[in-house]
């Protein structure tokens, strides 16, 4: 596999982040012709010193693994599938909090929005779903925003997709992942549903998520959840998605559906 060196890592994240050479050595408490020969491959910086740039310039756990990797070094984050031996009590609590979410959907997804796990409560969203959509590994975005997905339900839609695109595109920054960058493509080329623009909300709070499904008209909003201190890449990248009902009626009507008084 080929690494990229080490100088054009560097000046990409550095631009990324809108920093000047001396910007980022001021802040890093470095002088700015160490940082130009590192840049330039003329000086090698030492783990402690690319880890301090790497924390100003925000570089995920998989692109330290990297910059440390052209540098010479071994790298400091393991990646292990959420269903390894290791992961074990991790994935135990990712279960927990999406049954604990009951009666209402919550997912886990990676960092390119395929699920990993999800409640049972799931079903009133992918219960109109294509088939071919729910074949893993199942993209929650795509679904999202699919014809053959939740696209023609969603009543809302014009507004749902600006939020997710937004979401993308911020992720996409702090990132730089190229996965991310070909499913926005893809999303972004997927026909506007004749319902682009029926019955719109504009909340000045949260972005809703207005659904017509088989039971009935749910509105529901979401929150993101995060592990706050991974030392693994997988764990760093996992993320629960949790709707809740975003008014009275949608969780009386939730609350019916799962058997609830």
């Amino acid at each position: 596999m080929q690494v990229t060196p080490l100088g054009e890592q560097l000046r990409d994240w550095r631009s990324r982040r809108r920093m000047s050479q001396m910007d980022l050595a001021l802040e890093t408490e470095i002088s700015t012709r160490h940082l130009s020969f590192i840049e330039t491959g003329r000086s090698k910086p030492s783990p402690q010193m690319l880890g301090r740039i790497a924390d100003r310039l925000g570089v995920p756990h998989r692109a330290r693994n990297a910059l440390l990797l052209a540098a010479g070094y071994a790298p400091d984050y393991q990646e292990r599938p959420l269903d390894s031996p290791d992961m074990a009590a991790m994935q135990a609590i990712v279960e927990h909090v999406l049954k604990g979410h009951e009666p209402y959907p919550a997912l886990a997804v990676d960092r390119h929005w395929n699920m990993v796990a999800a409640n049972a409560a799931i079903a009133i969203l992918i219960e109109q779903v294509a088939p071919a959509l729910l074949v893993p590994p199942v993209n929650v975005l795509r679904i999202a925003l699919h014809p053959d997905g939740l696209a023609p339900q969603i009543v809302n839609y014009g507004e749902w997709r600006d939020h997710i695109l937004h979401r993308l595109d911020l992720q996409i920054e702090a990132s730089a992942d190229a996965g991310l960058v070909a499913l926005r493509e893809e999303l972004t080329g997927y026909a506007v549903e004749a319902n682009d623009n029926r019955g719109g909300h504009v909340s000045s709070i949260a972005v809703p998520l207005i659904l017509d499904t088989v039971a009935g008209r749910i509105s529901f909003v979401s929150t993101v959840t995060i592990f706050g201190t991974p030392v693994d890449i997988t764990l760093s990248e996992l993320a629960i998605e949790a709707f809740f009902p975003a008014d009275a009626e949608s969780a009386a009507l939730l609350q019916r559906l799962a058997g609830k008084p």
